[in-house]
């Protein structure tokens, strides 16, 4: 398959990625479970990266409260599916790549199918029972998943099922909490949606190119009203609900 050398230059320069990690970001499919705050950054640089086929899978329509960190659509998409307008605006910004739009939401009966056919998630959805039923559909399939979350000011970023000995999402989150908060309840402030968003596309970008060290077995916790951020070490745990013996 051949590439764009001018639209992709500033990726061909780069030792740890060049035109095999060009070609290799161009054969990659990658499935965004969520098209909203996390999801819509991740999938315009994850466009504007020339990976080759996005699937897209939300099934909300967009709203006027979405766009004060929704940055994939705009005031005139009110009312839209989220996962067609995302995709026109996705082939706008790099018409060589394939969207897959899916309107639908993910659970345990349709995780598998819906995923099966990916080489990485990207988990950017608001609620737990959707998180569990993608985390155990990747590791089934042995998919790698990026997952993502934010509120108010803070952000994680974390690589999970990246091999069968990393841990799974259910070692960092074993149960949905009783008092669980919603972006809707607590705010959240729109530029993180899209530092946290950018940091999901640079791991997958990462780990499809095979640059650098990924999160895999560790959790990225960023606090924006300070600016400080660190990592903190996540093994797999053998008594985990989701990947344990």
């Amino acid at each position: 398959m051949s590439i764009d050398i001018e639209r992709y230059a500033r990726h061909i320069v780069l030792k740890e990625v060049g035109g095999p990690g060009q070609q290799a970001l161009s054969k990659a499919h990658i499935a965004l479970v969520g098209a909203g705050g996390l999801g819509a950054p991740a999938a315009l640089y994850l466009a504007a990266a020339g990976v080759g086929k996005l699937t897209l899978i939300d099934p909300d329509t967009v709203s006027l409260d979405n766009l004060q960190r929704q940055i994939l659509f705009t005031s005139d998409d009110v009312g839209t599916p989220k996962v067609t307008t995302g995709a026109a605006a996705l082939k706008a910004l790099n018409p060589a790549i394939e969207i897959v739009s899916q309107p639908l939401a993910v659970d345990e009966s349709n995780a598998a199918s819906l995923l099966a056919e990916a080489d990485l998630v990207i988990d950017g959805c608001d609620n737990f029972e959707t998180r569990f039923a993608v985390n155990a559909a990747c590791r089934v399939l042995g998919k790698p998943l990026v997952s993502g979350a934010v509120g108010r000011w803070d952000g994680q970023v974390a690589l999970f099922n990246a091999t069968p000995a990393s841990p799974c999402y259910r070692c960092w989150v074993p149960q949905a909490p009783p008092d669980a908060e919603t972006c809707s309840r607590v705010g959240i402030v729109g530029a993180l949606t899209g530092v946290i968003g950018s940091i999901m596309a640079l791991e997958a970008i990462k780990w499809v190119c095979q640059a650098g060290e990924t999160l895999d077995g560790r959790i990225l916790l960023f606090d924006g009203l300070t600016m400080n951020s660190r990592t903190v070490s996540l093994p797999k745990d053998p008594a985990c609900a989701g990947c344990g013996d």
